[in-house]
């Protein structure tokens, strides 16, 4: 796991210059790699590379990037790890190549010497972001993972292709000049993270998951499109011709099976080894066959907090317990929690607004007291079919598609001219009354979401309302389209035939990559911890699309295939019980201890000199939250974020 950089000027740099800058831009990024640093270049050809590392597998100085082939053709920094390295050696020591150590990055190297570059990528195994440079065709190409764990950040700066692992290194460039764009900003509002392509900036952009971008003298200038190698949507369609029944009985051990390989597979490691474990299904999944895998115990890490709704600690604690885990739990006080916020921007070099950031961090320091590598249960709910709004979602579709469209749009437009706080009003009396599954405390806002869901005109609609927090970006963010992100995604997802599938799949083209795993990178990056994330091996989540639908979520039973693979190891009555989502009591802080922190970030007069959110939305929406009478949480955060980033990055001092 590292941090990589460079730019590229086809007119030439100076190579003192050039390595020296090179050298400050990955100090911004030392919390990335603490344990080596390298600089390359080429003067003549305009080419310079850097990286800094975070030494995992061969901890000697043979794992020193930027690295040269053996023939001295190709040079490469990575990001990463390429999990299958030891296998794809071993073909290599027989065809005769030479190795100077056991760095995975060397075996890579030596894989796209000998076979190219694309039939390499086809055959690694792993999370990588790669620079590689060809001396004989002066030609830069960049490739990021298929499924997107690590970043990747380029564009241009006048005549300079630059790119780096994080935004914070290119902006030690001296030519550094960069606009917000309010597209993206909305987005955000939208979705609480940038969507790739798309950053913050106009000129920047984040390199898709399983591309590559190839830059030479004669498009360095220029947008080019990157080429995709892998496609997650492509592989669900074609899995999904494939699909034959299967006896459950040979689904669980088939799907046990190819888990325990690739947990086997990531506990490959030089230096110390653990675990998240939160008690629920996929983080206890991973441990259990880590466990499994294991001679000795393994080590395990959670956090815990004092708001029972937030706190989880004590079913990883019995977790733990009964796989005879070397546990340690952290229970951490309100005030050691909200004393990350200042941080976020720093760790966060794009705005991004997932406040589950703050215990991930948590349990990243945590972790990274004992060990260098964590493995994480990210990635079961996309593939297995576990977050409620699946059910949710076409709970509502099924239900509302009964009725006439005209009728829809009319009781939509109804219930929406009403708002909340007037809803809770009317509905705060009889409220003993009603169901208790009913008693939402924000009954007005559950109203609201229904309305938006009502005037949908198809289950996509449908979905993209229930994820969307600002459903009009153009509502709050002053010159923003309200662009549809799932609009761009691949027009395959929508001839899946099942609803909850095509939720399944735009989740993990998109919220996975752009949430989850973003926010896992750069809060355990920040504490110098790599994570790995077992499910999001690319043989997994092409098992998993071949995986028939009703052994995956049976009526309201969702992962039910991956909860038998568990229950081999664990007892169902220590896993049994509601999700619980990783996070913190946003809403009660904001009005009380964060309260002064968000009213000087809410300042009319600053919305207005700043001229990115309009005022009078964004202080309605404010004074109604502090009033109690509305949760605004959702809607208020990313603004909060945006504002903390925006005066540690871009305001001038």
């Amino acid at each position: 796991m590292c941090g990589i950089l460079g730019f590229f000027d086809p007119g030439g740099v100076d190579e003192s210059s050039a390595l020296a800058l090179a050298k400050r831009m990955g100090d911004r990024i030392a919390h990335r790699g603490p344990d080596d640093h390298g600089e390359w270049c080429d003067a003549n050809a305009g080419i310079v590379l850097g990286q800094r590392r975070l030494s995992i597998n061969d901890l000697s100085p043979a794992g020193h990037q930027p690295m040269q082939s053996t023939s001295g053709r190709y040079v490469i920094v990575l990001n990463g790890e390429i999990y299958n390295f030891l296998e794809l050696k071993i073909d290599l020591v027989r065809r005769g190549y030479p190795f100077k150590g056991d760095s995975d990055t060397e075996v890579a190297l030596a894989m796209i010497e000998h076979h190219g570059f694309e039939e390499s990528l086809s055959r690694f195994v792993g999370m990588y972001a790669i620079a590689l440079w060809d001396r004989d065709t002066r030609r830069l190409i960049l490739a990021r993972d298929r499924l997107g764990e690590k970043p990747l950040y380029y564009g241009r700066l006048g005549h300079t292709f630059v790119f780096a692992s994080d935004l914070n290194a290119i902006r030690a460039m001296p030519t550094w000049s960069a606009s917000i764009d309010p597209d993206s900003l909305g987005l955000m509002m939208q979705h609480f993270y940038i969507p790739a392509p798309h950053t913050i900036y106009k000129e920047f952009k984040k390199l898709l998951p399983g591309s590559y971008l190839p830059i030479d003298a004669a498009n360095a200038e220029l947008d080019r499109a990157p080429i995709q190698y892998w496609s997650a949507a492509d592989i669900a369609v074609e899995s999904m011709r494939m699909r034959q029944p299967m006896d459950p009985e040979f689904a669980i051990d088939e799907l046990d099976r190819l888990l325990r390989q690739t947990i086997r597979d990531k506990m490959i490691s030089d230096v110390p080894l653990g675990a998240f474990l939160s008690g629920g299904i996929d983080s206890s999944t991973v441990v259990a066959l880590m466990q499994a895998e294991s001679s000795n115990k393994v080590k395990t890490f959670s956090i815990g907090f004092g708001e029972p709704e937030f706190n989880e600690a004590h079913e990883a604690k019995r977790v733990a317990a009964h796989l005879d885990t070397d546990h340690t739990e952290l229970y951490v006080s309100a005030e050691q929690a909200q004393s990350v916020i200042p941080n976020l921007p720093a760790m966060y070099s794009e705005p991004f607004a997932d406040s589950s950031q703050i215990p991930t961090f948590l349990v990243s320091a945590l972790a990274r007291q004992q060990v260098t590598v964590a493995l994480s249960g990210d990635g079961g709910d996309e593939l297995f079919g576990g977050y409620t709004r699946y059910l949710l979602a076409e709970t509502i579709w099924n239900k509302f598609n009964r009725l006439p469209k005209s009728l829809r749009s009319i009781v939509g437009k109804l219930a929406g001219a009403i708002s909340p706080n007037q809803i809770d009003k009317l509905v705060d009396p009889i409220k003993p009354f009603m169901p208790e599954r009913l008693r939402y405390k924000q009954f007005g806002n559950k109203v609201h979401k229904v309305a938006s869901i009502c005037q949908s005109n198809d289950s996509a609609a449908v979905y993209k309302s229930l994820i969307s927090m600002w459903s009009r970006p153009s509502q709050v963010v002053i010159g923003a389209q309200d662009v549809d992100m799932l609009a761009a995604l691949p027009a395959v997802i929508q001839t899946l035939p099942n609803f909850t599938e095509r939720m399944m799949l735009t989740d993990l083209l998109s919220y996975l990559p752009g949430d989850i795993l973003a926010k896992v990178d750069r809060a355990s990056m920040q504490e110098s911890l790599e994570v790995r994330v077992p499910f999001l091996d690319h043989r997994v989540v092409e098992h998993s699309w071949r995986v028939p639908f009703d052994l995956k979520v049976r009526g309201t039973d969702g992962k039910w295939l991956l909860k038998q693979v568990l229950y081999k190891y664990v007892p169902q009555e220590l896993i049994d019980r509601p999700k619980m989502g990783f996070g913190v009591p946003i809403e009660d802080w904001l009005r009380g201890p964060l309260r002064d922190w968000a009213e000087n970030l809410l300042d009319e007069k600053r919305l207005r000199e700043d001229g990115f959110f309009y005022p009078a939305e964004v202080r309605s929406t404010w004074l109604q939250h502090l009033s109690g009478k509305a949760d605004w949480q959702h809607l208020l955060w990313p603004i909060l974020m945006f504002q903390a980033w925006f005066d540690h990055y871009e305001r001038a001092p």
